[in-house]
């Protein structure tokens, strides 16, 4: 009989891997706080919050209540002609926090799937209009919008992950990425190619879409909110709707509840994900400004045609109010800044490595970026024989922890990341 191990290696397909891989895998037993505890005992501070998500930590007891005391009562239900209190609370919840208009509320499988429900969206919206002209979408190189078919057309063509399905994924339009830094100067410059691309083709645009002042997974880049008013102005004066994309930002990542209020803002849809429910469930929200949804009602069919089968999973709902609450009734923002001015002072020296192209931080988020690509047969084993949990990608090292984290334990993981880039990028 195989280790199971073995067997995870031989037949369980992981993230962006092959079967039988030949970068290591290694298997986490309990997760406490912001430790993670593999099966050989060892412990790791978690610096990725579960792809950004565990924002509370793992195993926290209020979370874990709501799961248990929602599971006593139903687990799941269609939620085709059917309704319960935990997406009524949910969507509550989220109409409060987030700017009006956005009032009208898509409950989703995923984050990916929420960029999906927000492009069908976008060209109902267009269809209900008469602009049927109005198919395709513009967006920003180095943006990351997900894996589905739709999420991944409006993701970098070239940069990004999905270079390999460009043929057969339907052409968007994609505009250069800002360049100016978000606390310096603003050039009016930076907008220009969104615009001329706007002014070339709004006749069959029916939407932007874009990640509000931080981009994640295609870059990891950080821009002015100047670009977002711009951007903003240039969708009213064309006709197109504004798509954000908070998925990874939302819930306090930048320290701000959300990055569009870095610019005050607001989208005519906005998708929500990751750290909703805390990272114990799977769900996201597309939201929509009423405009959008009396639009799409008053064309044909008259219905918004996306319907998923796990749609407003009651125990996802359930635990993303808990998690909305916890963190409400947390100081997140002082952690956030914390954890900020500590990245800063902690990560500086890595821009004096060879090799480090640049060094980063905004909220609880700290970047190293390198000049090539990193070892990923090597750096994940060294980062855990160092006793944290990082798993950069590309160019990038970096990390997203638990807000609860510690200032010892936000030390580990800087301290590994020096030490570990000095030892592998020399």
């Amino acid at each position: 009989m195989p280790s199971d191990l073995e067997f995870d290696r031989r037949h369980v397909w992981h993230p962006y891997s092959r079967i039988e891989p030949d970068t290591p895998v290694f298997p986490v037993r309990r997760a406490e706080g912001v430790w993670l505890e593999l099966e050989d005992g060892r412990r790791l501070v978690d610096g990725m919050s579960s792809w950004w998500a565990a924002i509370h930590g793992y195993n926290h007891p209020r979370l874990n209540a709501a799961l248990a005391e929602q599971s006593e009562r139903m687990a799941h239900v269609m939620f085709g002609g059917l309704t319960h209190e935990p997406a009524q609370q949910l969507v509550r919840r989220l109409i409060d926090l987030t700017p009006a208009p956005l009032d009208a509320v898509f409950l989703a499988d995923s984050g990916s799937v929420s960029v999906e429900v927000a492009l069908k969206m976008a060209l109902q919206y267009q269809a209900a209009r008469g602009m049927t002209q109005r198919r395709r979408f513009l967006s920003l190189r180095h943006g990351y919008h997900g894996d589905t078919l739709g999420a991944m057309s409006v993701s970098d063509p070239e940069n990004g992950m999905h270079h390999l399905f460009a043929g057969a994924l339907p052409q968007q339009l994609h505009a250069p990425a800002p360049r100016c830094p978000p606390h310096g100067d603003w050039d009016p410059a930076d907008i220009e190619p969104l615009a001329q691309l706007m002014v070339a083709h709004a006749d069959e645009l029916a939407a932007l879409i874009l990640e509000p002042v931080v981009q994640g997974a295609g870059g990891m880049r950080f821009y002015h909110p100047q670009y977002l008013r711009e951007a903003r102005r240039l969708c009213d004066r064309h006709g197109l709707l504004l798509i954000f994309d908070e998925i990874a930002t939302g819930f306090g990542r930048t320290g701000r509840l959300f990055a569009l209020e870095h610019a005050g803002v607001t989208p005519d849809i906005l998708c929500l994900g990751k750290a909703l429910t805390g990272g114990y469930l799977t769900l996201a929200a597309t939201l929509a400004s009423r405009r959008v949804a009396e639009t799409i009602a008053n064309g044909e069919p008259g219905l918004f045609m996306h319907g998923p089968t796990f749609m407003a999973n009651p125990l996802a709902c359930a635990v993303a109010c808990a998690s909305i609450d916890t963190l409400l009734d947390s100081p997140w923002q002082a952690r956030v800044a914390d954890i900020e001015r500590q990245l800063r002072e902690e990560l500086a020296p890595c821009a004096d490595l060879p090799g480090v192209r640049e060094v980063r931080v905004f909220g609880a988020i700290g970047v190293v970026e390198t000049e090539q690509p990193v070892d990923m047969r090597r750096l994940p084993t060294a980062f855990v024989e160092e006793g944290v949990w990082i798993r950069p990608f590309g160019r990038l090292v970096y990390l997203m922890p638990p807000y609860i984290i510690q200032p010892a334990e936000l030390s580990r993981l800087t301290g590994a990341i020096r030490r570990v880039l000095r030892q592998h990028l020399a």
